[in-house]
């Protein structure tokens, strides 16, 4: 959203060019575009991603651009993974915090301790302590390295301090190092007691501490990563003790400061986390679901029913679609909702003006499916806008000094026209799934309304103008058109084109009269001639004519992603960093390409075809973090590394998606790299020896959908959980209805409901479904919680969520731990 009162910045000025970033633990995904001069940014960006992996914070940094030095840290928000909840949808200002060493401490410990008592030549008995540091895993990175050393001490009476040896270049280093300390004096041996009385109290007082540290090369002194302080006193039950710590800020962290100096942040955060099952635990849940197309009438379908429990509608609408879309089931699903709706609509003026569950489950189809379609038709001309900043304001009040009101008006005429045209002229382009589903609207209101002869365009245009090509234009971020937020200016411009596609698009008589801004009718005048509304007329009939069908033997190449990362040459010798560049990728349906920079001619093309296989990279081949390898014929492979994880999982996914029909795919890879003489992963010496490790690649798919089923029926199951209450309800509708005939209870009246009998028949299908989904999660997390040890690697000492966990269950079920 935004910031406010950030701290003034000490020179003349006291502005601020701020940007915040978005991050997992410490690794940056995302960063906002930059507000100059402000103290209270706007940001008002959305950021959406799949998370690659396991994260304790979401943590968001506000930064001042500096031109000369680093862009300094203004302070950051984190919120705990188990916290995210809390937030959920919500608008929340939040304080903006120090950030500092102690704030920023991340990662875990692994260690083993032993108490041993141990006689001496003289027969003395004294007790030593052996500690073993074996390994950390995510320690943060400070200023783009890490060369982590550990200090062991013992506090007690008299304190012992010992240091590992520094691992270079890493955040997950192996020490396996023991250290021994003397834990009491050698006193006389009495008996087999483990301790004397006045040992056992000595013990109990001290500590072990281990402290993990970045060896810098700064003149500051070495900085802090994070420590951990066990008391003895827990020995003494076992003697030896091997456990996986979470790493704690220091006792003593920064709390002088006070917290509401630093300004706060708005945040808007969704966290949506599914536990899904292999698919034949949905198999009675869905196939409930893919038959809503056939059932008569649909309101008795189970995905109507889920439309009209939700809140609201796009809930239900999301995960449907994408169950339809998957099943290739989604042209019946929305005809038969669509049809049903248009015999509700009364008046053709106000045909799918609604936000019903047709009209959501359309917008949602459009945006999947149209993606690529808006990609080709507005990108070029959107990117235009947004560098060139033409003055397009024709209203005469908000006109800057020295600008023309005429200039302005054909500036914005000439950009209407250019998308005008680059809409109307992209009909052969539109997705098939779109078009079939326009022949459908189109189909049921010329039937539902036979003596309007403009209902068949208006039905399409409501959708294809009105909800998709229009808010395109408006929100270019939000379609994936541009990575931000268009700055004010652009906005504008966007906003007086936005309507005028809009209104042009409508097709509605008196045009003019549809603006509430007189310079907007006068503007519209230029385009109140007939070729305009033939030309929206025959885009419409093409777009929802049922015999057209893709021209795609003579497609244009579809651009699926690019962007910068940095490559490695495939040398058979390792020189360092000589052969590590930074390139533009781009990837079409057709090849896979790098060079310089955008714009610039391809060094190097991959066709399709060429792609065999596309896997991550080990850290340990090159030291480097989110790696993968593009392996193509005789054993060529170029290995890439993309900016942060969810990059490098989004370049995996899609790339492994593209060449997923490739005749040659390979089964098995090599997960390292082949250097000086051998490959890291099976030591094997000769550079052509086939792969260690089987591949990851799935089933074939349509590039343009990537979708999970299941993962789409477990959401449809959650929410039917959510909303059991209103479920229950609406049997006690059907039952009321299908008995009594009269006016209905007023709590009934929200429910559509045309056949009682058979949406009872549906209802009871649905919650015997839901039911039994409900047993599963429950056994399966009772199995988990049974298996699972506190202070293993996947639960270390100090998890917070695994500890909340814990409660849960020991309040369910009567296991002690």
């Amino acid at each position: 959203g935004e910031a406010k009162n950030l701290p003034t910045y000490p020179g003349p000025n006291k502005m601020r060019d701020c940007y915040c970033t978005v991050n997992l633990d410490q690794e940056e995904v995302f960063r906002t575009k930059i507000v100059e001069k402000s103290l209270c940014p706007f940001y008002g960006e959305d950021f959406y991603c799949e998370i690659p992996r396991t994260f304790r914070h979401l943590s968001f940094y506000i930064f001042d651009r500096d031109v000369f030095r680093r862009d300094s840290i203004i302070g950051k928000v984190a919120i705990q993974k188990e916290d995210l909840q809390k937030y959920h949808n919500r608008d929340t200002w939040f304080q903006l915090q120090h950030v500092d060493a102690d704030s920023e401490v991340q990662g875990k410990v692994h260690l083993e301790l032993r108490l041993s008592e141990v006689i001496t030549d003289t027969g003395v008995v004294c007790h030593k302590l052996a500690t073993r540091v074996l390994e950390c895993q995510g320690l943060p990175i400070v200023n783009g390295q890490c060369d982590p050393y550990a200090t062991v001490t013992l506090a007690g009476p008299s304190r012992q301090v010992l240091h590992t040896k520094v691992k270079k270049k890493t955040n997950n280093p192996h020490f396996d190092e023991v250290f021994y300390f003397e834990v009491t004096r050698p006193s006389s041996y009495n008996k087999k007691s483990h301790f004397d009385i006045e040992d056992v109290d000595e013990v109990d007082k001290m500590e072990i501490r281990v402290d993990l540290w970045n060896a810098s090369n700064l003149k500051f002194g070495d900085e802090f990563l994070g420590e951990l302080r066990l008391p003895l006193k827990f020995l003494r039950q076992s003697s030896s003790y091997e456990a996986w710590y979470f790493l704690q800020p220091r006792d003593n962290g920064n709390k002088s400061l006070k917290p509401d100096d630093l300004g706060s942040l708005r945040l808007n955060v969704v966290y949506t986390e599914d536990h899904v099952f292999s698919s034949d635990y949905y198999s009675s849940l869905r196939d409930v679901l893919l038959k809503s197309a056939d059932v008569e009438p649909v309101s008795a379908s189970a995905a109507h029913i889920l439309g009209e429990v939700c809140r609201e509608k796009q809930e239900a609408a999301i995960p449907l679609v994408r169950l339809f879309l998957h099943y290739g089931r989604i042209v019946p699903f929305i005809s038969a909702i669509a049809n049903a709706e248009v015999k509700r609509t009364q008046d053709p003026n106000t045909i799918f003006r609604g936000n019903s569950l047709t009209s959501k489950c359309i917008d949602e189809t459009m945006k999947l499916a149209g993606m690529h379609y808006l990609q080709v038709t507005l990108k070029p001309i959107i990117d235009e806008i947004c560098q060139v900043h033409k003055p397009c304001e024709i209203d005469p009040v908000k006109l800057k000094d020295g600008e023309n009101l005429e200039n302005n008006r054909e500036n914005l005429r000439q950009y209407v026209d250019r998308i005008f045209t680059v809409i109307t002229k992209s009909g052969v382009s539109c997705p098939t799934v779109m078009c079939d589903i326009f022949f459908s609207l189109r189909e049921s209101a010329a039937k539902r309304f036979q003596g309007d002869p403009d209902v068949r365009y208006t039905a399409v245009s409501s959708f294809i103008f009105l909800r998709f090509f229009a808010p395109a234009i408006l929100s270019p971020n939000l379609f994936q058109l541009t990575p931000h937020h268009p700055d004010p200016q652009t906005s504008r411009t966007l906003t007086l084109i936005s309507k005028t596609i809009q209104t042009l698009g409508s097709l509605s008589k008196s045009k003019s009269a549809n603006f509430k801004e007189s310079y907007m009718a006068t503007f519209y005048d230029y385009f109140n001639e007939q070729k305009y509304a033939d030309a929206v007329k025959n885009f419409l009939d093409l777009i929802s004519s049922s015999g057209r069908r893709d021209h795609k033997s003579i497609e244009q190449p579809i651009l699926l992603k690019e962007g910068f990362m940095i490559k490695r040459a495939q040398g058979r010798k390792r020189f360092g960093m000589k052969n590590f560049k930074k390139r533009w990728f781009r990837l079409t349906n057709h090849e896979f390409t790098y060079q310089k920079s955008k714009g610039d001619h391809p060094l190097c093309s991959i066709p399709i075809e060429n792609i065999l296989a596309v896997e991550r990279l080990e850290e340990e081949s090159f030291k480097m973090k989110n790696m993968f390898q593009v392996i193509q014929p005789e054993r060529r492979v170029l290995y890439i590394q993309a900016n942060n994880c969810v990059e490098a999982k989004d370049w995996i996914d899609i790339l492994t998606k593209v060449s997923q029909c490739n005749k040659k795919r390979l089964t098995v890879y090599h997960p390292s790299a082949y250097l000086n003489g051998h490959w890291l992963c099976c030591k094997a010496t000769a550079d052509n020896t086939p792969g260690c490790t089987p591949c990851t690649g799935g089933l074939p798919a349509n590039i343009q959908l990537d979708i999970d089923g299941d993962r789409e029926t477990e959401r449809i199951y959650s929410l039917f959980n959510l909303y059991m209450p209103k479920l229950e309800k609406m049997q006690e509708a059907c039952g009321s209805k299908s008995v009594y005939d009269g006016p209905e209870e007023e709590e009934y009246s929200t429910f559509i409901i045309d056949d009682p009998k058979e949406t009872y028949k549906t209802l009871k299908l649905i919650i015997e479904g839901v039911a039994t989904l409900e047993q599963e999660h429950a056994q399966y997390k009772r199995d988990k919680f049974k298996k699972t040890k506190y202070g293993s690697q996947e639960h270390p000492i100090g998890d917070k969520s695994f500890q909340t966990y814990i409660r849960q269950q020991s309040e369910i079920s009567a296991h002690s731990i």
